[in-house]
């Protein structure tokens, strides 16, 4: 989201001086200083000498941007709630922080002001180090307990957002969605298919295709989704339902146990005709669009610490796929009210019962049409913009 902010407001601007400036409609010139210090998730928040020296670096470019170039406002996204990145973020307020007229947070992560409340010599020496905030730029309501953590001056609620990853949802997706939500509503009602109703609907429409893609870990929820489609599975055939759940798992493995029961898990549910389950591995591109394109439904139970906002829900609504999701962080707030598929964090019978609700319900134009109305690109940049320059109004 950082490098869609950059982009959208124009690129890095050191990287452009001496050349003619783009036209930009936001009127923000951004500094970039890519801050990067692990490389994998499971290497996020754990403690390693070559990222202090690169800390160190980042700090330094930093203060150098505000003299060379006379940058006042310093715009940084702090930790979630993991001791080591907490650390982190106190030496770059310690060394930055002075430097700057304004500083802007934007809380990509979640929950550091719930974790700090465990710990109140730590929180005593955040609030010390932070303030004074500026302004604090927010995902939901959920982040607000973390703004006013730190006695944020002002806080704004900004929606993430994303290019439109479906221009063509009218021509090429929604079509196929409608043929085979009506399919399966027929074969539920107990009548039969002709040749032209089944082709128009894949020529499967009896499967309910399951797409989980996030980091494959257990607080993402990859062991919940495959549960609950066993159980749901074993509904349905004891009910004599004409449908069956087919589950494809898109995205890295974090930790290599993790990945191994996996494995033997769903070896277990093939060889007793419980489930099928496809594993993609890592997916981008074309390769993502075909797998959100080609599903029924999405299913994010994540209950991971540090999560914000689950950019793959908005993702997902931009194709129009029924969303099952925990009641965790902000998701219910990417959702539209008393939306049916929201379930309780660690739940396989609420995503069991959650999926047979969603098999045959119409869901597909107004979940788009969610995505419109809040989540792309240039609302998001428009947004965001406006934030920003509340800092320098006030």
């Amino acid at each position: 989201m950082v490098q869609v902010m950059v982009n959208g407001f124009g690129g890095d601007r050191r990287k452009k001086r001496g050349s003619s400036p783009e036209s930009n409609p936001f009127g923000i010139d951004c500094y970039h200083v890519n801050a990067q210090f692990s490389e994998t998730l499971e290497n996020i928040g754990e403690i390693q000498g070559m990222k202090l020296l690169r800390l160190l670096r980042f700090c330094l470019e930093a203060v150098w941007c505000r003299f060379r170039y006379g940058v006042v406002n310093f715009y940084y996204v702090p930790a979630p709630g993991k001791r080591a990145a907490l650390y982190r973020d106190w030496l770059v307020m310690l060394l930055c922080r002075p430097f700057f007229k304004n500083v802007i947070l934007h809380w990509h992560a979640a929950g550091l002001a719930e974790w700090l409340e465990t710990a109140p010599r730590l929180r005593a020496l955040t609030c010390r180090l932070f303030k004074p905030v500026n302004l604090s730029i927010v995902l939901s309501r959920f982040n607000y307990a973390d703004a006013a953590e730190v006695s944020s001056r002002r806080i704004c609620i900004v929606d993430n957002g994303i290019p439109d990853p479906c221009p063509d949802f009218a021509q090429s997706v929604l079509p196929r969605r409608k043929a085979r939500l009506a399919a399966r509503v027929k074969l539920l009602k107990g009548e039969r298919l002709n040749s032209s109703e089944a082709a128009g609907a894949g020529g499967d429409p009896q499967i309910v295709r399951v797409l989980f893609l996030a980091h494959c870990m257990k607080e993402k929820g990859l062991f919940d989704v495959l549960e609950g489609m066993v159980l749901a599975n074993a509904r349905w055939k004891e009910a004599d339902w004409p449908l069956r759940l087919q589950l494809t798992v898109a995205g890295e493995f974090v930790r290599q146990q993790e990945q191994e029961e996996f494995h033997r898990r769903v070896s277990q549910v093939g060889s007793e005709k419980a489930a099928r389950v496809d594993y993609l591995g890592f997916v981008k591109g074309e390769a993502k669009r075909g797998a959100f394109a080609a599903s029924d439904c999405f299913c994010f139970p994540t209950y991971y610490p540090a999560e914000s906002f689950g950019l793959v829900v908005v993702e997902a609504m931009a194709f129009g796929l029924p969303v099952v999701a925990t009641r965790w962080r902000s998701l219910p707030d990417l959702l539209p009210l008393d939306y049916p598929g929201l379930v309780d964090p660690k739940s396989p019978r609420q995503i069991a019962d959650a999926l047979q609700r969603l098999a045959g319900m119409d869901l597909a134009e107004s979940l788009r049409e969610t995505f419109l109305r809040r989540f792309t690109l240039e609302r998001h940049l428009a947004n965001l913009a406006e934030a920003i320059h509340s800092v320098e109004r006030s």
